[in-house]
């Protein structure tokens, strides 16, 4: 029987040892490190935390477990990494902690995947090593995000070098970021219409490179930036890949990174299922504990099916990814669920709280309106619905069912 849903040996223990190190290690250093409760020193304390922690991931052998061991990693595969992803979910600082925090994830796939030797060693090296940071420079305010090849940033071949011009918004982690990788038009009028952008690395500190402010969104201030490019001038040698694949890096970053938050998603779920079930538990009213009354077991019972789903769907896209098969479908129904679950499950463990709940005197009110983000970011639900709707047209008109569209599994 092929079918397995546990980990070999080597994969359970990795994952059991991350865990330990997660909750044993980075858990009790985060305690009052918030900086969203008023301490004019949280940050300071809070990048000093990560900085000791990455030392001692680093010591532990827990450094960059999504890399190749040639870039300082484990080489986990998609379906380990879930695992792994998932458990530092359930801390604040774990995924900085071993170097898989987004953007930079997904920048070090995309370097490892199209950089030239040259670029490797200029720019993913440094990130791997965990001494620099970078940035994905996509959206736009302009256009829908949703559609890249709308794109108006432009650049313009002069000589030996490429002018760029554009305007970026929600650019996650710009500050601080020591280069960015830009998506750009290149040839407005190719056809078909996703291979008229390309893409180039952008060193930060170029002087057409502005960060005009850190947009702040219903949550806070997270670093997610607006970009000005005024006359960035690059090298011909800056393009990350071939002219006119900038969609196709898009495409091929943005898959494994949409399955990257839901591994992230899942572990959060979790903690917001765990604390609602504990409030339940403990909390007594009108004769009895909250967890005896039917409508709160509904809440229980619901969020385990669709953490259920969820984790399922996860680990199958991973391992479609893992295996060189066509995921696309899975990832995107994997991110539209997992994205909503999250939403859903928070909002019941908020609700079983009480005001308590919507208090921050928990963190499920500041991880609510982290999960409200999710909806849209890498790809909006309805989007993902309407891609998954015209794959499920597709398969059936090639074979008059619609099995290749739910997973093509042999059931």
């Amino acid at each position: 029987m092929a079918i397995d849903f546990t980990f070999p040996p080597e994969v359970e223990a990795t994952r059991l040892r991350f865990r330990e190190f997660f909750q044993g290690t980075v858990k009790p250093r985060e305690d009052g490190l918030d900086p969203d409760r008023g301490d004019p020193d949280a940050r300071a304390k809070l990048v000093q935390a990560v900085l000791e922690l990455r030392g001692d991931a680093k010591r532990e052998g827990l450094w960059n477990p999504h890399m190749p061991p040639a870039w300082g990693g484990l080489g986990l595969g998609p379906t380990a990494q879930a695992a792994v992803s998932s458990e530092a979910a359930k801390t604040m600082l774990g995924s900085y902690v071993i170097n898989c925090q987004a953007p930079d994830e997904g920048n070090m796939h995309t370097l490892l995947h199209f950089a030239t030797a040259e670029q490797k060693e200029m720019y993913l090296r440094p990130l791997c090593e965990g001494s620099t940071r970078s940035c994905f420079a996509m959206t736009e305010p302009e256009v829908a995000g949703s559609d890249p090849t709308l794109l108006r940033t432009r650049a313009v071949e002069e000589g030996d070098e490429w002018v760029i011009n554009g305007h970026k918004w929600f650019i996650s982690g710009a500050r601080g970021a020591s280069f960015a990788i830009v998506i750009a038009k290149t040839d407005p009028d190719a056809e078909p219409p996703q291979a008229r952008n390309s893409a180039f690395i952008v060193e930060t500190s170029n002087p057409g490179w502005h960060v005009v402010r850190d947009i702040e969104s219903m949550a806070g201030s997270h670093n997610h930036c607006e970009i000005r490019l005024e006359d960035v001038r690059v090298p011909a040698e800056a393009m990350l890949g071939g002219r006119g694949e900038g969609h196709k890096l898009g495409q091929v970053r943005l898959g494994p990174a949409r399955l990257a938050h839901c591994m992230r998603w899942i572990g959060q779920t979790e903690t917001a299922l765990d604390m609602l079930v504990d409030r339940a538990q403990e909390r007594f009213s009108h004769g009895s504990v909250l967890a005896d009354k039917q409508g709160i077991q509904w809440m229980m019972a619901d969020s385990a099916l669709e953490l259920y789903a969820a984790k399922l769907m996860v680990l199958h896209a991973a391992y479609k990814v893992e295996h060189g098969l066509d995921f696309r479908q899975e990832v995107s129904m994997a991110k539209h669920h997992v994205a909503n679950t999250l939403w859903r499950v928070i909002d019941r463990a908020i609700q079983v709280h009480g005001a308590l709940g919507y208090s921050r005197d928990t963190p499920l009110a500041g991880m609510l309106l982290q999960a409200r983000w999710s909806r849209f970011a890498d790809g909006a639900d309805e989007v993902h619905q309407m891609r998954i709707a015209k794959n499920v047209i597709k398969a059936y008109e090639a074979a008059g069912t619609t099995s290749a569209a739910t997973g093509g599994l042999p059931i």
